[in-house]
C-alpha cells in the first residue's frame, strides 16, 4: 500500500454530496449530503434539504454508498504487531494473573501495518485490548485508526473497559507454572478476591478523603473500583456456556457492566443474555476449531443471538483474523441468517453503544465525529471497496483504481 504526503491543514468545512447516505440510526438518504465542520458532522440530509454554503470543499460522492466508519470492538492491532515477531507482541503481561493496572495505550505502536489494513476495510476506530492470558488483563483504549503522530493524537477514550478472561487461557498459562489459577475454580476465585479487595480499597479511600488523610493509591485497585462504580465496562473473554454463566453470576454479585467477548456458545444462553441486557461482541468467525472451547463454533450462532434480542457486535480479534476482514465476517453472518440491517449495526452503532462511545462514533448524526467511508457499492458485497475514508473530516485513504492499490496519507499533526 503506497504512502503519500498529506496536504496541509484541511479546510474547515467539507461536504460529501450526491451519494446514498446511510446514517445507520435513521433511514437511508438518496442524493444525500453530509456537511462537516471542524472535524464534526454539522448536518446530514437530502441535497434538497441541506444547503451547502459557499466556500465549502465539495467531495463528489455520486454513485457511492456513504456509511459511518466501522468500529472493531475487540482487537489487538498496535500491541500485537504484524511481521515483528516477539518484539511486536505486548499483548499480555503474563507475570501475574491479575494485572488490572496496566493500560493498552502504553503499548500501541501506531505504525503497525494493521492500521493501514483497517483503513482499506473501512474501519476508522478500534478498541485495543490486552490479551486473554491473565485473569485480569488490564485497561483497554479506543482510538482512531489514523491521523496522529502518536497514539495520544488518535485517542477517542482511555476510559472504556477492562479486559478479563475466563476459561482455558489463564488456566493454561498459570497451570504450567504450578500457580493459581490452574482450574476454573481458581480463575473465579481470583476474580472474586480482586473485587473484594477493590471494595475494601474504595471504602478506605473514601474514609481517607472524609478525614482529610493522605492515601496511597494502588493502580490496579483504582481500576477495579472504577469498574464497580460503573465507570468502566467489564470486557469478559469467554467461549463456553458454563463460563458465560459464571461471567453473568460474577457480574450480578458485584454489579458491574458486563460485555461478553467472543461468546462462541452464547447462543445456548441467548434468552438469559437478552433478559439481562448483556451484549455480545461475537467472533472471530473465520477460524478453525483450534481448541476445545471452539467445539461448537458456528457463524450462524450470531443470528441466533440477534433473533433472541441480544445486542451484538462483530470482532476479528485481530491479528487472529486480519482486521480488514471485519466486513467479510458480517457478510458471512448474513449468509447464515443475520438480518442485513443488524449486520451493519454490529459494525457501527452497536459496539459504540456497548462500550460507551456512541456519543462520538457509530452513526452519521449531527455533532458526531466526521468518520465516513465512501463504498463503491453495498459494503457487504464482496466486490465492493472502500474508495475513500475520512477521519475527523480529513481524507486519510483513497483507492486508486488505475494503480490497483490503496493510498494512505502520512500523519497530519
Amino acid at each position: 500500500m503506497e504512502r503519500v504526503t498529506a496536504h496541509p491543514q484541511p479546510p474547515a468545512a467539507v461536504a460529501l454530496v450526491g451519494g446514498t447516505v446511510h446514517p445507520v440510526t435513521g433511514p437511508s438518504l438518496e442524493d444525500g449530503v453530509v456537511l462537516v465542520r471542524d472535524g464534526r458532522i454539522a448536518a446530514v440530509g437530502r441535497r434538497v434539504d441541506v444547503p451547502v454554503p459557499d466556500g465549502v470543499e465539495i467531495i463528489d460522492a455520486g454513485g457511492a454508498q456513504v456509511y459511518p466508519g466501522f468500529l472493531e470492538a475487540h482487537g489487538h492491532v498496535g500491541i500485537h504487531e504484524e511481521a515483528n515477531g516477539p518484539a511486536g507482541d505486548d499483548t499480555n503481561e503474563m507475570t501475574n494473573p491479575v494485572t488490572a493496572g496496566v493500560r493498552a495505550i502504553d503499548a500501541v505502536n501506531i505504525e503497525d501495518e494493521g492500521f493501514r489494513d483497517a483503513l482499506a476495510g473501512g474501519i476508522t476506530a478500534v478498541v485495543v485490548k490486552p490479551g486473554s492470558g491473565n485473569v485480569i488483563g488490564g485497561r483497554t483504549v479506543a482510538i482512531k485508526t489514523w491521523g496522529g503522530r502518536t497514539v495520544d493524537e488518535q485517542l477517542i477514550s482511555d476510559r472504556v473497559s477492562v479486559k478479563s478472561a475466563l476459561g482455558e487461557n489463564p488456566k493454561r498459562v498459570y497451570g504450567v507454572k504450578a500457580q493459581t489459577p490452574s482450574t476454573r475454580l481458581g480463575v473465579a476465585y481470583l476474580l472474586r478476591q480482586a473485587f473484594e479487595d477493590a471494595r475494601h480499597y474504595a471504602g478506605k479511600r473514601a474514609e481517607a478523603a472524609t478525614e482529610g488523610k493522605a492515601f496511597l493509591r494502588d493502580l490496579a485497585l483504582e481500576t477495579l473500583a472504577d469498574v464497580l462504580d460503573g465507570e468502566l465496562v467489564w470486557d469478559q473473554h469467554v467461549h463456553r456456556h458454563d463460563d458465560i454463566a459464571t461471567a453473568v453470576r460474577l457480574a450480578e454479585e458485584y454489579g458491574y457492566r458486563l460485555v461478553i467477548n467472543h461468546g462462541t456458545e452464547a447462543h445456548k444462553l441467548a434468552d438469559v443474555l437478552a433478559e439481562k441486557s448483556i451484549p455480545v461482541i461475537f467472533g472471530p468467525m473465520l477460524t478453525s476449531r483450534s481448541k476445545v472451547e471452539l467445539r461448537d463454533r458456528a457463524i450462524g450462532n450470531l443470528a441466533l443471538l440477534a433473533e433472541a434480542g441480544v445486542l451484538v457486535a462483530i470482532t476479528t480479534d485481530h491479528p487472529v483474523v486480519p482486521i480488514n476482514f471485519l466486513v467479510h465476517q458480517a457478510s458471512f453472518a448474513v449468509k447464515e441468517g443475520l438480518p442485513r440491517s443488524v449486520a451493519i449495526e454490529a459494525l457501527t452503532i452497536n459496539p459504540a453503544r456497548m462500550l460507551g462511545l456512541a456519543g462520538r462514533i457509530g452513526s452519521l448524526e449531527s455533532g458526531k465525529d466526521a468518520d465516513l467511508v465512501l463504498w463503491s457499492g453495498d459494503p457487504l458485497d464482496i466486490h465492493s471497496r472502500a474508495e475513500r475514508v475520512l477521519i475527523d473530516g480529513r481524507t486519510v485513504y483513497t483507492w486508486e483504481a488505475e494503480a490497483g492499490r490503496g493510498r494512505v496519507v502520512e500523519r497530519f499533526r
